[in-house]
């Protein structure tokens, strides 16, 4: 099935203060089974025929984490791809995927706390949210997206420092 399509998707590296949102992904959403009691990653979605990456993740922001309240700070340069672990490859993604084609933002995020909703769109992708160190982020992905993510950190580590100090 390696002749299946990447699906083309975002991804958001939403940062406050130098630390990453990430939320703990509902268990109906995970790709694979994943002993740990906790999925935490980074709000990611598909992109929709005609629509920007830039713009469907500002949409992607509002769907998953609840809130429309960031401005684009960064942008990876490359699309990044992952596979899906082979058991799951025809059925995760509708079938239809081997696995995601990802443009990644970091976004400053400009709102409060208490403004980020969850459960603000019908289908709600995390149980509970946090913010994290960056090295952090990458450490508990799961497994087939670590390189991924190792990727993207790369990619905004200087931005994380950046907002780190901003005052």
């Amino acid at each position: 099935m390696t002749n299946l399509p990447y699906r083309p998707c975002v991804g958001i590296m939403l940062i406050k203060n130098g630390r990453v949102w990430i939320g703990d992904r509902i268990a109906q959403g995970k790709v694979t089974p994943d002993p740990r009691p906790e999925s935490w990653q980074m709000p990611q979605g598909g992109i929709d025929r005609g629509e920007a990456p830039n713009v469907a993740a500002l949409r992607e922001l509002e769907e998953e984490v609840g809130t429309p309240k960031a401005e684009i700070i960064g942008e990876a340069p490359n699309w990044l791809n992952y596979d899906l672990p082979k058991a799951v490859v025809g059925k995760a993604l509708r079938g239809r995927y081997r696995g995601q084609t990802q443009k990644w933002f970091a976004m400053r995020y400009l709102g409060e706390d208490h403004e980020i909703s969850l459960t603000s769109h019908h289908q709600q992708e995390f149980s509970k949210w946090r913010w994290a160190e960056l090295d952090e982020v990458v450490e508990l992905i799961v497994p087939f997206k670590q390189p991924v993510y190792e990727k993207v950190a790369e990619a905004f580590r200087d931005i994380v420092e950046a907002e780190r100090t901003r005052g």
